[in-house]
């Protein structure tokens, strides 16, 4: 049976690399995947990037899916608090599926209380978020922690893409 992925982004601002990397390393390794994001239509990215929306957050099913993936950008933090993108998150977590986030998106899934002991490693302009949620940061690169998945920026998109394949 495929596997298959959403890709959650903000229709404004995502990290383009961090979107574009692991995308291509998924569907490389034949991972359907899915990009979610508040409004459908054409998303935009931080450097330019432009990218087909297919669905709505509050048209996720996580039963559909094997992994979560959060993408980072300035738009993301409009997902830190925000109550659909948290149980998602939350959701995830509970059914045992990979969870994953990159750079400052890392947040959302400590606001979701999914990271409590875990190993991230996230944007540094995020890292109090994750201490004070209790998570245990991880300073660079990428960290795995069971099904968890976390990735400190475009540097290291590829390499989160990777991982994410791995655990799947």
């Amino acid at each position: 049976m495929k596997k298959k992925a959403v890709m959650i982004i903000a229709f404004n601002e995502f990290r383009d690399e961090e979107y574009l990397e692991p995308k291509k390393v998924l569907e490389k390794a034949g991972i359907e995947v899915t990009t979610a994001s508040t409004r459908v239509g054409i998303a935009r990215g931080k450097l330019g990037g432009q990218v087909k929306v297919d669905i709505l957050l509050k048209q996720i099913q996580i039963s559909d899916y094997d992994a979560v993936i959060f993408i980072g950008g300035p738009g993301s933090y409009a997902y830190f608090d925000d109550p659909q993108a948290l149980k998602i998150a939350e959701d995830c977590d509970r059914l045992g599926k990979v969870l994953a986030g990159i750079c400052s998106a890392v947040a959302i899934l400590a606001n979701a209380e999914t990271l409590k002991g875990k190993d991230a490693a996230c944007f540094v302009g995020v890292a109090r978020i994750l201490k004070d949620k209790g998570a245990k940061y991880n300073p660079g690169g990428v960290a795995v922690d069971g099904k968890t998945i976390t990735a400190d920026g475009p540097a290291h998109a590829k390499e989160f893409g990777e991982a994410i394949v791995a655990a799947l």
